[in-house]
Formats: structure tokens, sequence, C-alpha cells
């Protein structure tokens, strides 16, 4: 793998060796066997792994100018997991409607779940990034997981990659049963409590640019009657009105006396 040149680096990475002059050298055989203990077999091509590590803050550039980093992975690894989960929920729920069926694919997906899912297999411990430890945005690690299953994808194939998420991800990690009994959708609960108080809600939005991030990052505050009920951060306005809408419930539920 090439030279990364990094000046800073959030998380201290065993395999990852610093010369004088800033660059980090990987150390090929520490991060395969690490990388192994994660998905359970030997890679065949390493390269995409590496790359699926490499945040964007980290990207390092090429002689021919281009620049490398996870997110084609990521976009890649996107898809492919919402084609598994497709696959999987069809044939293990054969009655249920596509209505059903979406609903607990995007609570699988949810970038909450997929951050902890990333750190509960050691993603986070394999990231490259310069992101600062003590910023807000955490869903790098859900960005990496990702580009993860785009690499393996790419390297061993469908059935492969689908096998190690269902046998090394949602069985080890994840409550099937729970996520389908769980409504998560703070969004959709905090305006139907709105509705049926006849109550206005609005969303308001301000894009500011992440030099950490490298990328625009959005801040939602969620008004009920022109009172702030709950504010959230993301890299989409879709993902910062989640994330206010959770804490508006909360406030909901405080106020109607209910118990999540």
């Amino acid at each position: 793998m090439p030279r990364l040149s990094l000046r800073k680096q959030t998380y201290k990475v065993s395999f990852l060796t610093i010369k004088s002059n800033g660059t980090y050298i990987l150390d090929k055989r520490e991060f395969g066997s690490r990388l192994r203990k994660i998905i359970g077999f030997k890679p065949g091509n390493l390269r995409l792994y590496e790359i699926a590590f490499i945040h964007r803050s980290a990207s390092y550039t090429l002689p021919d100018g281009k620049k490398v980093n996870n997110e084609r992975l990521e976009y890649l690894g996107d898809a492919i997991l919402d084609a598994i989960l497709s696959d999987f929920l069809f044939d293990k729920f054969p009655d249920a409607a596509e209505g059903f069926l979406t609903k607990i694919r995007s609570r699988i997906v949810n970038r909450e779940v997929l951050n902890q899912l990333a750190v509960s297999m050691g993603i986070n411990t394999l990231l490259v990034s310069n992101v600062s430890s003590s910023h807000t945005t955490k869903n790098l690690f859900g960005d990496a997981f990702e580009a993860l299953i785009g690499a393996v994808f790419l390297d061993k194939g469908f059935r492969k990659t689908k096998k190690l998420f269902i046998k090394k991800v949602l069985n080890k990690y994840l409550d099937l049963n729970q996520i389908v009994n769980t409504d998560n959708d703070y969004k959709s609960l905090v305006f139907e409590w709105v509705q049926k108080n006849k109550l206005n809600l609005i969303f308001t939005y301000i894009e500011e640019y992440d030099p950490d991030l490298k990328k625009p990052v959005f801040t939602t505050t969620l008004y009920v009657n022109r009172q702030e009920f709950g504010k959230g951060q993301g890299a989409s306005k879709k993902e910062a009105e989640q994330e206010a809408a959770t804490m508006a419930w909360k406030r909901v539920s405080d106020i109607s006396g209910r118990i999540l």
C-alpha cells in the first residue's frame, strides 16, 4: 500500500508505523491478521480492504492526481447491504407485505445501528482518519462498515458477502425479534403526536462545511408551535431530522407521561 501522509490520527492503530517525516507505513501482516479476525476468512485482494478503512479525511493522492479513500467502496457496500437484507428478509418473512419488509430493512441499515455494529466488530480500531476524537459525527464507523461490505463483494462475490453479514454480523450482534417489535422511527412518531394534538411542526436547517470530514454537515432543529423540541446533526438532512426527532420524542414522552 502506498505511504499515507497524515498529520493527525484519531485512532491509534498498531499496524501503522510513523516515519520521521510524518509518513505512516502499513504493516500488511498485522493488518491482514486483524482483518481475518473480523471477517473470518483470508482476504484475496488485501488492497481492497486497505482502502475500505481509509476515511475521506485521510485521503492520499496517487501520482495521476486520483484521491484514494473508502467513499466508492462505501457507495457500493450500501447497495450490496440493501440487496443482502432484501433477499434475507424476503425469505425470512414469506407472508410479509412490502411495507413491512422495507421498514425492517431500514431499521437495520439505520446509521446509528451501523455505527454500533462497526464498533462491536472492531472496525473502529482499523479505521485511518484525521477526524478529531471529540467530533460529534461518528458515522465514519458505519461508513467504514459499508466500505468493508463493498470490499468483500468485490473480492469474494455476493454469496460470500451475504454469508459474512448473516453469520458474523446479523446473527451475532443483532436481535431480529427486537428490531421487528421496536418502532424507532421517531420522526413518524412525532408527526403522529403533532397531528393528534393539532399542533404545528417545522424543521429548520443549517448547512456548514466540516473541515475535518471534508464535506457538508447539516444541523436541524425541530420546532413544535415555535418551541424547540429537538436538535440533530448529520451528513444529510434526513439523518439530522431523525436525530432531532429522537430528542423531540423523548420530550414528547415526558410531556405525555408515556414510557418508551
